[in-house]
């Protein structure tokens, strides 16, 4: 029968080093870490900065809390305990192999309550942004332009309308923030029940509607093979001239080669990204050069409240399992039918953890 208790009956948290700076200080500032603490659970960093995890990084390990590595078949090779957790900080989980996690009994979670207001905020910033020509407008008066300032009059978003591809919770979140600027907002997401975007006052629309009626198109859903490229050569010219595009959601949703067309061709006004479809970007890409697209490094939501929320999210998690408890925000859910996590999070409920920390 597996062991489904560490030796020393303590629960114990790998927390990833891309977290640290070069100097060991946490780049993110408080992100709750003092909650395991708090609750008797041991933590500490791993050894390595690695783009993904492997077995010997979290063997011995009952959760991981990590940003960027990603988790693959390789991380569970050979382990005879798999951590039963693997606590994502942030939305996004592409570079999560689901189904090895699921294979081998790990609970996978995200925190969407952490990211969602910040993102969004992010979004309307970007979207601002890019009406406004604020990167341009910059570039004027650093470069002794001010005289050209005429040639970039910006657009105001009142009686506009502006698109959302995906109506998740952050992009709710967003449709409140746009109510007093009294835009038409219309959004894509063939998963959001009815009576949730008539509650917010969205006009649902099918993908191809939303870019060609749209003054401003936001990109705000999850990647996934249905969703990637779901913004391609076509449904760019379907849009507007005098309409914009912006991506705060994943790279690989945008053909950026079409995007760089469209933007060359000026078939449309703009475009602001904060993520592109390959990460950093190449130093010759042709959009870091064009005076019509804003962008920044797939950090624009970055800000004390979504490391605190984020974090606090994802220790909420690791407390939950470390108790025996299901956390929210559940990725693969799949695996709650899996032996192996039953019995450990029923081992950890009998426990009730009274011994952890001591």
């Amino acid at each position: 029968m597996t062991n489904l208790q560490p030796a020393d009956g303590r629960f114990t948290v790998g927390v990833s080093r891309d977290f640290l700076d070069a100097d060991g200080r946490n780049v993110w500032g408080d992100i709750r870490l003092g909650e395991l603490d708090a609750a008797g659970i041991d933590w500490h960093y791993l050894p390595r900065d690695t783009g993904e995890l492997l077995a010997p990084d979290v063997d011995g390990l009952d959760a991981v809390l990590f940003a960027a590595p990603a988790v693959t078949a390789r991380t569970f090779a050979g382990l005879a305990r798999p951590p039963l957790l693997f606590a994502r900080f942030g939305v996004g989980y592409d570079s999560v192999d689901l189904d090895a996690c699921t294979r081998h009994g790990a609970l996978v979670t995200i925190t969407p309550d952490g990211a969602r207001r910040p993102v969004a905020t992010a979004a309307l910033t970007l979207l601002l942004a890019v009406l406004h020509n604020v990167t341009a407008k910059d570039r004027l008066v650093r470069e002794g332009r001010w005289s050209e300032r005429e040639q970039w009059m910006g657009l105001g978003l009142t009686g506009r309308r502006v698109g959302l591809l995906g109506l998740g919770n952050t992009a709710r979140d967003l449709v409140v923030l746009l109510r007093p600027f009294e835009a038409e907002v219309l959004a894509y997401d063939p998963y959001c029940p009815p009576e949730t975007a008539r509650e917010l006052g969205v006009r649902l629309a099918d993908a191809d509607t939303v870019m060609a009626e749209a003054d401003a198109v936001i990109v705000m859903c999850v990647l996934t093979e249905e969703t990637r490229h779901l913004v391609d050569a076509r449904r760019l010219s379907l849009m507007k001239p005098s309409a914009v595009l912006l991506n705060v959601a994943r790279g690989p949703i945008v053909d950026e080669t079409a995007l760089i067309e469209a933007l060359r061709a000026d078939r449309i006004r703009g475009a602001g990204l904060d993520v592109f479809e390959t990460e950093p970007p190449d130093p010759g890409n042709p959009l870091l050069s064009m005076d019509n697209v804003v962008l920044a490094p797939h950090s624009l939501a970055w800000t004390d409240e979504m490391s605190a929320g984020n974090g606090g999210s994802a220790v909420r998690a690791i407390v939950d399992v470390a108790t025996g408890r299901l956390p929210r925000f559940v990725v693969n859910r799949d695996v709650l039918g899996h032996a192996y996590l039953a019995e450990r999070l029923g081992a950890l409920a009998r426990h009730g953890r009274a011994e952890v920390g001591t």
